[in-house]
């Protein structure tokens, strides 16, 4: 009897790490670099009105994630194989545009790192870009990457998390207004919503919990309802750490502050994290922001590559090696390019955003057409309905917003 309590209690524990990694997974991958640089040049421009793009970041992030999170555990695939096996030659499309976007979200990603040791000890960002690759590297090079990647991911979250709330509660933020704005804003901004969207939700973001348990199996119709509050949990991580940000640059900016957002060596979030609290706040800005790229760093790398198998399975080894050459890839493009590294950050948010669409169109059908894949299950219907009209509004956002993403740049 003891032995089988002791065996029960191990595997609850592991069953409660595994969900609790893929959470950490999904909430670091949104909560990158680039939604915080995108939160402070868009609260600069719109104020209290962005609130309203935040909201509908986590409206669509609810329902994207929480079906392609229950429709993976249903079809025990990885999302490449999954576009495959309802669409041939869907998934080869699917990983080449997720592992794209990877790659400029990565680039991003190791920018924001470079970012956030400039701020904490004033290095070179590219120097600082270099260090933080390097050590997303050691990640994948350990003998225990798998556990060393979950722990990492959970404690620089929680980090994140204690660090932004001191700063929003010392720039006292006009939090009446911003909630106001929330559901009846001043404006809207399509451009913006489609970019803060990409940068929490679009690309490998969307994939990247649901991945995660798919690699710890917990999947099939017996997990469905742990995968299920498991998703849920990682959107309100997410959204809550989402509205702290924005209520920390918002005090900031309500305040009279203006933040640079024309120069090339602009950096709005140190701005506004360094008028909330001096050189304090300055630091940590820093601690927030690397924070934030080391965990994306290391997210945007494991998601892209596991879209690999769709092309030749690899066994653990194999891509832990294909992940450590994806992130020197990434640091190689990042150290080559000229462009300041809060535009890249903005950039590739909306690449992603237009990514989105296309994986969300194939698991809506695979959710109202092809039970076959999910072992005969018949999909939640409202959830199908909510997916196909985010769908088709991504698909609009996307047109959209195609033009002034790119526009950005040569702003």
């Amino acid at each position: 009897m003891g032995e089988t309590t002791r065996t029960s209690s191990v595997a609850n524990e592991t069953l409660r790490g595994g969900f609790l990694a893929a959470i950490f997974l999904m909430a670091t991958s949104a909560i990158g670099p680039g939604f915080i640089t995108q939160t402070a040049t868009f609260t600069a421009k719109l104020g209290s009105a962005f609130a309203f793009a935040i909201l509908a970041s986590i409206i669509i992030d609810f329902v994207v994630q929480l079906n392609i999170w229950r429709i993976t555990a249903l079809t025990r695939r990885n999302a490449s194989e999954t576009a495959n096996a309802a669409i041939p030659g869907a998934g080869y499309l699917l990983a080449i545009l997720v592992i794209i976007g990877g790659l400029a979200f990565n680039v991003g990603n190791i920018a924001g790192g470079g970012l956030g040791l400039n701020a904490m000890f004033g290095l070179d960002p590219k120097i600082g870009g270099a260090i933080s690759a390097l050590l997303a590297i050691g990640v994948f090079l350990s003998h225990r990457a798998g556990l060393l990647l979950d722990r990492a991911l959970i404690g620089l979250g929680i980090l994140m998390i204690v660090m932004t709330v001191i700063v929003a509660i010392s720039s006292n933020p006009p939090v009446g207004d911003a909630l106001r704005q929330t559901i009846f804003p001043d404006v809207i901004d399509f451009p913006t919503i489609t970019t803060i969207v990409g940068g929490t939700v679009g690309g490998y973001i969307t994939y990247s919990g649901a991945h995660r348990l798919l690699d710890k199996g917990l999947v099939g119709e017996e997990n469905l309802a742990a995968v299920t509050r498991a998703s849920l949990s990682g959107i309100a991580v997410t959204g809550v750490m989402r509205f702290i940000l924005f209520l920390a640059i918002l005090g900031v900016v309500a305040s009279g502050v203006t933040l640079d957002l024309s120069s090339q060596a602009a950096n709005p979030a140190a701005q506004a994290f360094a008028a909330a609290l001096g050189d304090w706040g300055m630091r940590i800005f820093g601690v927030v922001l690397w924070a934030a790229a080391i965990t994306s760093v290391i997210g945007a790398a494991y998601t892209s590559v596991s879209f690999l198998n769709v092309f030749k399975h690899l066994d653990d080894r194999s891509r832990n090696i294909a992940t450590v050459i994806f992130i020197a890839f990434s640091l190689a493009v990042y150290l080559a390019l000229g462009t300041a590294p809060a535009a890249i950050l903005v950039f590739v948010g909306g690449f992603n955003g237009l990514i989105l669409p296309i994986g969300l169109t194939i698991f809506t059908y695979v959710g109202f057409a092809r039970p076959d894949l999910m072992g005969g299950h018949r999909y939640n219907r409202p959830l199908l309905i909510a997916s196909a009209i985010v769908c088709l509004l991504t698909w609009y956002m996307g047109f959209k917003s195609i033009g002034p993403i790119f526009a950005f740049l040569n702003a």
